[in-house]
C-alpha cells in the first residue's frame, strides 16, 4: 500500500515508443474503460517484458502491475536494441584516457521530445520549438536564394494545407450525401432506369404531372417489383418487411465494420476531438482507417433510418482529413501544437459542408470545439470552410444548387408579438436538452457498467429493429430525418402536395404568389397527429441511439424534435389567427385574408432551440440557422430562442452533451469556460502529501546509470525533477521519462564505455572524478531548464488558470527556492472533482 501511495505522487507518464502502441490504438474503444486496468493487458498484446515499460497515461499515473523494467545492471546490452537499432545520431569522438565524457545528444535523437498514446502534449515546449524553427528559417533566408524559397514555401504551406483539407472534406461530404440519399430510398424501392438513381433523380425525366411527380413509372416499390402491384394489404406488408430488412442490413454492416476495422469510427467524434484539441493524444483516432470506415459506415448508419445524423461525424471526417494531410508538411507533422491549429480549421470545414454554413463552421470551431484559437487559425479556418463549401457546391449533391437538403426562404416578416411563442419554443428546447442529456448519459453509463456494453452488435440490431418497425407506418418517421426537416421548414405554396399544406383554398382571396392564412383541411389535422406521434418517438428513441457503436450525429435528430414541435405550434398559431383575427393580440397586424403566420419559421426556431438546448451553442448556432434560411430578418427570433434555450438548460444542468460525454469517458479535459471559485492553495493539491514518502528526484551530477534505471524501474512517472543534491533540494530542471529511456538506451548501444556505474550529469561541465571511473554520460540537452514553478502559497485559482491558458502537463511547487512537490493535470482535475462532490478516482478513463 505504501508503494502504491508513493507511485501516485509525481508527474504524468509520457508513454513508450510509438511502434509499441500502434496495434493498441486500433483496439476497440471499450477496452479503454477503465484505461488504468486495460494497460495491464499490454503484456499479452506484443509488449515485451524485460524492456522499459512506460505505457501509462500521463494523466492516469497508475502503477502497472507486472510491468517490471528488468534493466541489465551488470552488462551493457541495451534492452531496447530492437527499437533503437536504426538510430545513428551518435557523433562523439573516440574514447581515450583524456576524454571520458560524451554528449552524444548534440543532434536530436529520433523519439526524444515526442509523445506516446494517451498523453498530454506540452504546449509551451511545442510553441517554443516552433518559434526556434521559424527563427532559424528566417535567419537562413538571407544566406541564399534557395533558403529564401524555402522560407516562402514554409510560410505558404499552411494555406496550401487548408486548400487540400477543404477540397478533400468537400468531396467526401458530397460522396456521403449522394450515397446516403440513394441508400435511404433503396429501402422503399428501386429505379428501373438505373439502380444508382434515387427516387427524386429517377423521376426527373418522367412525363408525369407535377402532382404525381413521386409516382413516375420508372420508380418501382418492392411490392410492385416482386408481386406486380403496389396496392392492398399484402403489398403493404411486403414493403414493410423489405424496409425493415434493408434497415437491419445497413445497420449491422455498419456496426460490424466499426467493430472489426476501426473502433474509433463510432459515435459523433466531437467529444474526442475537443479532448484532442485540448492537447491530449489518441493515436489512430484521426487515422486513415478511421477515415475510410467512418465515411462508409456513416452512409450505412444514416441510410438505416436510425435516429441519428451525419453532421457531427462530418466534423470527425474533416479532422481525419486534416490530420492525414498534415503528414505532407514537416512543420505540422513534427509539431503537435501546430497540428492542433490545423485540426481546428478542419473542424470548421466539417461544419461548413455539413450545413452549407462556412461562417457558422468557423464560429462553431471557435465556440464549441477549439481549445487554442489564435487569429491566424481564424483566417485559415475561414479559408478552409470556404474551399470546402465551394467544393460541395460544385458537386451539387442534391441537384438543387444548394449545399443542404433543407434550405428554405421565407418572405413574410415576423411580428413582435410572435416573440412570445418563440420564447416558449426556447423553453421547450432547454427542457428537452436537459432531459436528453440526463437520460442519454444515464443510459450510456449503464452501457459501460453492465453486460450491455459487451454486445454492441446485438444492441444496434435491437434498436434498429424497433426504430424501423415503429417508423414505417408513419410517413413522417419513414422518410429520412433531413427530408422531414425540409418538409417542416417548407412554406406552403399553391402547388405543394404535402398533407401539411392541405388547407381549404379560397382562391378569390389569393393575391399573386402570397397565400393568406387559411382554414386547415383534413390533411393538416392528420399530419398534426402523425407529427405528434413522430415527436414522441424521436424524443425517446434518440436517447438510446446516440452512443451506440455506429457513427451517430446529434444535430439532425435534435433539430427534428424542435422542428416538429415548432411546426405544431406554428399551425396552432396560424389557425388561432385565422379563426380569431379580431382578438386584441391579432387585431393590429393580422387582418382577415392576410398572410400573418409562417409555420415553417416556427419549425426553424424550434429546431434552433432544441439544438441549442442539447449542445449549448449560441452564436454559431444562430449563424448556422441564418445561413440555412438566407434571411437576415429572422436573426432576432433565432437569438431569442437560442438564449432562452441555453438559460433554461443551464438552470437544470451546466454541461452540454459533449462535455457530459467527455466527463463520462474520463477524458483529461480542463474546461476553459468554467470558473474556479474555491480558496485552496497549491500546497493543498501538490504531491507528495503529508505522511507520503518524499518526492522522487534525480540529482544533477551524482547518480549513476544504474541509479536512474532503478528509479525508472520502480516508478511509473512521466518525468522527474532534477535537483542540485538531495540535501539542498534546489531545483535545476525537469527531465521526461521517455527522453531518459531513449537517451540511456542509445548511449549503451552507440557509446563505448557506458556501463551501469557511469555517472549521468546534467551540467555543462563534468564533475571531478578519479581517472579509474568509467565514461560519464552527459544528458543536459534533454533537460528542461525552465520548468514552470509556483510557490506553495499560490492560490489554486491561479494554478488552474495557468494550466488552462498555458496547457501545462505539470507544475513544480517550491518554498524559498527549494523543491517541495509537483502538481499534474490529473491532480487539478481530481481536485476540481472533489470540490464538486464527485468521485475523484473516476475522473480519468472512467
Amino acid at each position: 500500500m505504501e508503494k502504491n501511495a508513493r507511485l501516485k505522487k509525481v508527474g504524468e507518464i509520457n508513454g513508450s515508443v510509438s511502434s509499441r502502441m500502434a496495434s493498441y490504438a486500433r483496439k476497440p474503444w471499450e477496452h479503454l474503460e477503465p484505461f488504468g486496468l486495460e494497460v495491464l493487458a499490454m503484456d499479452q498484446k506484443g509488449y515485451r517484458r524485460g524492456s522499459f515499460q512506460s505505457s501509462t497515461s500521463d494523466e492516469d499515473m497508475l502503477e502497472i502491475a507486472g510491468a517490471s523494467l528488468d534493466f541489465p545492471m551488470a552488462d551493457d546490452d541495451p534492452p531496447l536494441d530492437r527499437e533503437m537499432g536504426g538510430f545513428s545520431s551518435y557523433n562523439g569522438g573516440e574514447m581515450n584516457g583524456t576524454s571520458k565524457m560524451m554528449d552524444f545528444l548534440e543532434e536530436p535523437l529520433p523519439g526524444v521530445g515526442t509523445y506516446e498514446d494517451f498523453n498530454t502534449i506540452d504546449w509551451v515546449r511545442e510553441k517554443s520549438r516552433d518559434r526556434d524553427r521559424h527563427r532559424e528559417i528566417t535567419s537562413r533566408s538571407k544566406e541564399s536564394t534557395w533558403a529564401l524559397i524555402h522560407s516562402v514555401s514554409d510560410a505558404f504551406s499552411g494555406w496550401l494545407l487548408m486548400l487540400f483539407i477543404g477540397l478533400l472534406a468537400g468531396s467526401l461530404a458530397g460522396l456521403i450525401d449522394i450515397s446516403a440519399h440513394w441508400m435511404t430510398d433503396l429501402k422503399e424501392g428501386v429505379c428501373l432506369a438505373g439502380f444508382w438513381f434515387n427516387h427524386e433523380h429517377c423521376c426527373w425525366k418522367s412525363n408525369t404531372t407535377f402532382t404525381d411527380r413521386d409516382k413516375c413509372p420508372e420508380w418501382k416499390s418492392w411490392s410492385q417489383l416482386i408481386i406486380g402491384h403496389g396496392e392492398g394489404a399484402f403489398a403493404y406488408i411486403l414493403n414493410y418487411l423489405m424496409y425493415v430488412i434493408w434497415a437491419l442490413l445497413f445497420s449491422l454492416l455498419a456496426v460490424l465494420l466499426v467493430k472489426g476495422f476501426a473502433p474509433y469510427a463510432c459515435g459523433s467524434g466531437i467529444p474526442e476531438i475537443k479532448t484532442i484539441l485540448s492537447g491530449f493524444i489518441i493515436r489512430g483516432y484521426l487515422g486513415k482507417w478511421t477515415l475510410i470506415i467512418k465515411t462508409i459506415t456513416l452512409v450505412l448508419a444514416v441510410s438505416s433510418g436510425l435516429s441519428l445524423g451525419k453532421e457531427g461525424p462530418l466534423v470527425h471526417v474533416a479532422c481525419c482529413c486534416g490530420n492525414i494531410l498534415c503528414h505532407l508538411f514537416t512543420k505540422y507533422r513534427k509539431n503537435e501544437a501546430k497540428r492542433r491549429e490545423v485540426l481546428s480549421a478542419a473542424a470548421a470545414a466539417g461544419v461548413s459542408v455539413a450545413f452549407g454554413a462556412p461562417i457558422g463552421g468557423v464560429l462553431f470551431s471557435l465556440e464549441e470545439v477549439s481549445y487554442y484559437f489564435p487569429l491566424k487559425t481564424l483566417w485559415r479556418s475561414f479559408f478552409a470552410a470556404l474551399v470546402a463549401a465551394f467544393t460541395l457546391r460544385s458537386i451539387n449533391p442534391f441537384g438543387n444548387s444548394r449545399l443542404v437538403l433543407f434550405y428554405v426562404e421565407f418572405h413574410m416578416p415576423w411580428h413582435l408579438l410572435e416573440l412570445v411563442p418563440f420564447v416558449l419554443l426556447g423553453i421547450f428546447g432547454g427542457l428537452w436538452g436537459a432531459f436528453f442529456i440526463r437520460s442519454n448519459i444515464a443510459w450510456c453509463r449503464r452501457r459501460k457498467t453492465t453486460k450491455l456494453g459487451k454486445y454492441p452488435v446485438l444492441e444496434v440490431f435491437v434498436v434498429t429493429a424497433i426504430t424501423a418497425i415503429l417508423a414505417f407506418p408513419n410517413e413522417y418517421t419513414r422518410m429520412s430525418t433531413s427530408e422531414l426537416i425540409s418538409e417542416l421548414f417548407n412554406d406552403c405554396g399553391i402547388l405543394d402536395s404535402s398533407k401539411l399544406c392541405e388547407y381549404v383554398n379560397d382562391f378569390n382571396s389569393t393575391k399573386g404568389d402570397d397565400l393568406p392564412d387559411r382554414a386547415a383541411g383534413p390533411g393538416v389535422y392528420t399530419a398534426m397527429w402523425q407529427l405528434a406521434l413522430a415527436l414522441i418517438m424521436k424524443v425517446f428513441i434518440t436517447i438510446f441511439t446516440f452512443g451506440m457503436k455506429v457513427p451517430s450525429g446529434l444535430f439532425i435528430p435534435s433539430m427534428a424534435v424542435g422542428a416538429i414541435a415548432g411546426r405544431l405550434l406554428g399551425v396552432a398559431m396560424e389557425q388561432l389567427a385565422f379563426y380569431h383575427h379580431d382578438w386584441v393580440i391579432f387585431s393590429g397586424w393580422c387582418s382577415q385574408g392576410a398572410d400573418c403566420i409562417t409555420p415553417g419559421l416556427y419549425a426553424m426556431v424550434g429546431a434552433a432551440a432544441c439544438l441549442g438546448g442539447v449542445t449549448r451553442m449560441t452564436v454559431s448556432l444562430v449563424v448556422i440557422m441564418f445561413e440555412l434560411t438566407g434571411g437576415l430578418e429572422y436573426i432576432v427570433p433565432l437569438m431569442a430562442a437560442a438564449m432562452t434555450s441555453k438559460w433554461m438548460a443551464d438552470a437544470i444542468g451546466r454541461e452540454g452533451i459533449y462535455d457530459a460525454h467527455i466527463r463520462l469517458n474520463g477524458y483529461p479535459f480542463l474546461e476553459a469556460k468554467e470558473e474556479f471559485s474555491h480558496k485552496t492553495l497549491a500546497m493543498d493539491v501538490m504531491r507528495p502529501r503529508r505522511n507520503d514518502p518524499p518526492l522522487t528526484v534525480i540529482t544533477q551530477d551524482s547518480m549513476t546509470v544504474e541509479d536512474v534505471e532503478t528509479i525508472i524501474n520502480e516508478t511509473t512517472y512521466s518525468g522527474y525533477p532534477v535537483v542540485v543534491s538531495r540535501e539542498s533540494q534546489r531545483l535545476v530542471g525537469f527531465v521526461l521519462r521517455r527522453d531518459l529511456i531513449i537517451s540511456i538506451e542509445n548511449a549503451r548501444k552507440k557509446q563505448d564505455g557506458i556501463v551501469s556505474t557511469s555517472i549521468i550529469y546534467f551540467t555543462d561541465h563534468s564533475p571531478p572524478l578519479p581517472p579509474s571511473f568509467p565514461s560519464m554520460l552527459k544528458l543536459r540537452s534533454i533537460l528542461d531548464l525552465s520548468p514552470f514553478t509556483v510557490t506553495d502559497q499560490t492560490p489554486m485559482e491561479i494554478v488552474v488558470d495557468i494550466f488552462r491558458k498555458l496547457g501545462l502537463r505539470q507544475c513544480l511547487v517550491t518554498h524559498n527556492g527549494k523543491l517541495l512537490g509537483i502538481i499534474t493535470k490529473k491532480d487539478v482535475l481530481k481536485h476540481i472533482a472533489q470540490l464538486a462532490n464527485q468521485d475523484p478516482d473516476s475522473i480519468l478513463f472512467n
